[in-house]
């Protein structure tokens, strides 16, 4: 099973590292973010399964941010962070959906065993697309190919299907060329101009006969990036 995702925001670099240090020794997969701006797009458009979210910080505020998840990702688990005189900050993200709050300071034990909990009871992320029905045949991840009725079978990449896969699991919105980047190619792309989401889409579109005989797959949101064309049907496993 994958590793489960932690997001860390928080401004304080000696509590964020401690925090950091705590959950990858317990096993998780984190990402941190020290300013309250970056910490928002990461929140938005990174691939995670808990979200620890200070409430003062650089930039936009923790309540900022929370609204904005709650807005994008309203299933997503948040764990507030805050001092012992925010109060009414604590207050005002329970009201805006966050799952529990930890008082600073905190001990590692405290903070490991809110984690668990809250992950505990929330609903699981669905983890492994299985397959993609398509008009003329199906997408088969597990084999990294196409197989099609006409008995013509393609295999896809390593890549390609890693990027096919995420398109499918977020399906229904769509998804930057800054975000495919991050959560498929894992880089910080920030700054990054590079035309190799583009080049993998293109190659995908030819071998899921992406063309104007067949109902499109994958489609361009000019200027904004790629999502999956509505009508395939989608197996998951967990």
């Amino acid at each position: 099973m994958p590793l489960q995702t932690i997001l860390t925001i928080e401004d304080d670099a000696a509590i964020r590292r401690g925090v950091a240090d705590a959950l990858a020794y317990a096993g998780y997969t984190v990402l941190e973010a020290g300013h309250g701006d970056e910490g928002c797009q990461m929140a938005v458009r990174r691939e995670l399964d808990l979200l620890l979210l200070d409430m003062v910080l650089p930039g936009k505020s923790g309540l900022d941010i929370l609204r904005e998840v709650r807005n994008v990702r309203p299933t997503l688990p948040v764990i507030i962070l805050s001092a012992r005189g925010e109060e009414n900050d604590r207050v005002s993200g329970l009201r805006l959906g966050a799952d529990d709050y930890v008082v600073k300071p905190f001990s590692v034990n405290e903070l490991l065993a809110r984690v668990d909990a809250v992950l505990r009871r929330s609903p699981s992320r669905p983890t492994d697309v299985q397959d993609l029905s398509l008009a003329a045949g199906r997408v088969d991840f597990a084999r990294c190919e196409i197989c099609f009725d006409d008995g013509e079978r393609v295999e896809l990449s390593e890549r390609e299907q890693q990027l096919l896969r995420y398109l499918v699991r977020h399906a229904g919105r769509t998804v930057p060329r800054q975000e495919l980047l991050e959560n498929v190619w894992q880089i910080d792309a920030r700054g990054v101009s590079t035309r190799t989401v583009d080049m993998h889409v293109a190659r995908l579109r030819e071998k899921l006969r992406d063309d104007s005989e067949n109902p499109a797959v994958l489609v361009t949101v000019r200027g904004r990036g790629y999502m999956l064309a509505s009508g395939g049907r989608t197996n998951y496993g967990n």
